[in-house]
């Protein structure tokens, strides 16, 4: 078997609450005696609370209840998940709460130098989410429980074109966070097809007696991805936008949630992207005009004289005021 498979088998067999020897756990896993201490000193260096007793009725034996322990976690395990909640909570994770519970447990199983090594990791490591919705973490929790109940919702939703919040009838099928911003993908029975709604703008939200039955293979993520950024083989009126400028600059914009996507090339001076033209000269705009001098449009000619137009738009605008 492999190594932690043995290991396992190693914890089952103590957990039992006998004691045993080496030579018995060998025996009864097939293993090199030698390979029995070597997996026990393991075990002992990742926390495990195993006994050693001396003389004629010796043995291994475990500290009562290590069956509530976490399993084979090393050190780098759990920096990863105290480190995942820390993430998760500034996220505005529904189940943060139970998340930090877990974490304190896994604490709870470190021996004294673990916990002062985690303690050292943590000192230096923060998290700061520039949007954070404190308040929608009840409708996350409603919408999760929904998803995994599969239960229709009834939600008031304020979409950024209505004054009023419309009243909407959904199938939750899974939630997306991108960009500091939750949504679920969801049926809307209102309009008869998925839909994404952000998840700040439910203002309240019901479960139903009605059940839903969610498309099999279907990806939330996926679904999500194809409506923000759409696939553009086969399209016509690709063109390229190439950029020169500086190459903090141009970094900047090569990681651009649109921009990005759509990169073909870059060096250190220059980065081309092959988009639509539609969304060259309708968006692309605002996207560049923060960068000022910093960059330089190179092509196309029509992207120049759109820029021109823009900002003698925002010129006049401000002389106005």
């Amino acid at each position: 078997m492999p190594k932690n498979d043995n290991m396992l088998a190693i914890l089952w067999l103590l957990n039992s609450g006998a004691k045993m020897t080496a030579k018995q756990i060998s025996e009864k896993l097939e293993i090199n005696i030698r390979t029995v201490y070597r997996y026990i000193d393991a075990l002992c260096a990742s926390g495990v609370p195993i006994i050693s007793d001396s003389g004629h009725n010796g043995g291994y034996r475990l500290l009562n209840l290590f069956i509530r322990a976490p399993l084979l976690f090393d050190m780098e395990e759990k920096k990863a998940l105290v480190h995942a909640a820390i993430f998760a909570k500034e996220a505005g994770y529904p189940l943060s709460e139970a998340l930090s519970n877990a974490t304190s447990k896994l604490r709870m199983y470190t021996n004294q130098e673990q916990e002062s090594m985690l303690n050292r990791h943590l000192a230096g490591y923060e998290v700061i989410n520039g949007r954070r919705y404190l308040s929608i973490q009840p409708v996350l929790m409603e919408l999760e429980q929904a998803i995994d109940k599969e239960v229709s919702v009834g939600i008031d939703y304020r979409s950024s074109r209505d004054e009023q919040p419309k009243n909407r009838l959904i199938d939750p099928y899974g939630l997306v966070y991108w960009n500091n911003t939750w949504y679920v993908v969801a049926f809307c029975h209102l309009r008869n097809e998925i839909r994404t709604f952000r998840v700040e703008r439910i203002l309240e939200i019901k479960h139903t007696q009605s059940k839903f039955k969610r498309p099999e293979a279907f990806s939330p993520r996926e679904f999500f991805m194809q409506n923000l950024l759409p696939d553009l083989d086969g399209k016509d009126g690709i063109i390229s936008l190439k950029i020169e400028g500086r190459s903090d600059a141009l970094d900047d914009l090569c990681q651009h949630w649109f921009l990005g996507h759509y990169l073909k090339e870059r060096t250190l001076n220059r980065a081309i992207f092959w988009l639509e033209e539609e969304f060259i000269h309708n968006y692309v705009p605002n996207f560049l005009i923060p960068y000022g001098k910093s960059i330089q449009v190179i092509e196309p000619q029509s992207l120049k004289e759109k820029l021109v137009a823009t900002a003698s738009e925002l010129t006049e605008y401000y002389k106005l005021q």
